[in-house]
């Protein structure tokens, strides 16, 4: 059965958009069929972090009812399909984001998983993605004020009877300033999905246009991002099934290996 997911996190700058190139990528890899979709009207990024920053169609000419929404869909040379988002403000002062709910609907019957990289914060395109969603996936960073942030989108989610698949806590050090995995398991309430190291793969990643997963696959933050992804299909994974040290003493730690 198709599914959709909106990945939202309550704050920007958390790693949205890489965990949505990145699960895409890697559920494609595992034989999935999958599209991403920028529903970050407002400031998208899914085209930017695959190359593809400017398409003669996009999630705004389908919401806007000026075009089909098969024509939207790119395929990028990995194999990965987004929907982009228009960079320019204009396209998307006049877009009505309840239509996302509609366009979801559809992509059910072309699909098995939609990915939706929802907008920073909890207003109105959060929202609509929230809406169209089957389920959420909250993404944060060890940081209280990331992490306050990621426990309101959690409530709203609770508010708009939508199930939360679980957390995803990204750039995760286990030092300094960090909160510990057990604090922001005590806070959020929720299934953890995934732990995905601080690695410097993922920001050369962004400069070659492509998913880490593809990039450098044998990265610390590709191989978490891999086992993240066959949690989500429900699988029982480790989670640190190469890394060894204090990372993996923390894990065991907090019952997460």
């Amino acid at each position: 059965m198709a599914k959709v997911y909106a990945i939202l996190s309550g704050k920007g700058g958390v790693g949205k958009t890489t965990c949505a190139v990145n699960l895409g990528a890697c559920f494609n890899d595992l034989g999935h069929d999958v599209i991403i979709i920028d529903s970050n009207l407002t400031t998208p990024n899914v085209g930017i972090h695959l190359g593809s920053p400017i398409v003669p169609i996009t999630l705004n000419h389908v919401l806007n009812g000026q075009a089909r929404f098969e024509d939207a869909v790119y395929e990028h040379e990995s194999g990965t399909k987004i929907i982009p988002a228009s960079l320019s403000l204009k396209e998307s002062e006049s877009v009505d984001y309840r239509r996302l709910s509609e366009l979801t609907r559809k992509l059910k019957r072309i699909t098995e998983i939609v990915f939706m990289d929802s907008a920073a914060g909890l207003g109105e395109e959060a929202r609509a993605s929230m809406e169209a969603a089957d389920e959420i996936i909250i993404v944060t960073n060890p940081e209280m004020t990331a992490v306050t942030d990621a426990l309101k989108a959690i409530k709203l989610a609770e508010e708009m009877n939508k199930p939360v698949a679980g957390v995803i806590i990204t750039r995760y050090r286990g030092k300094g300033p960090d909160m510990s995995i057990e604090n922001i398991k005590d806070m959020l309430e929720i299934p953890i999905l995934g732990i995905i190291p601080e690695d410097e793969a993922v920001k050369e990643s962004h400069f070659m246009k492509n998913a880490v997963v593809h990039t450098h696959p044998k990265s610390r933050a590709a191989k978490h991002y891999v086992f993240t992804s066959k949690r989500l299909l429900g699988e029982n994974v480790s989670f640190d099934p190469s890394n060894q040290g204090v990372f993996s003493r923390i894990l065991i730690a907090f019952g997460l290996r």
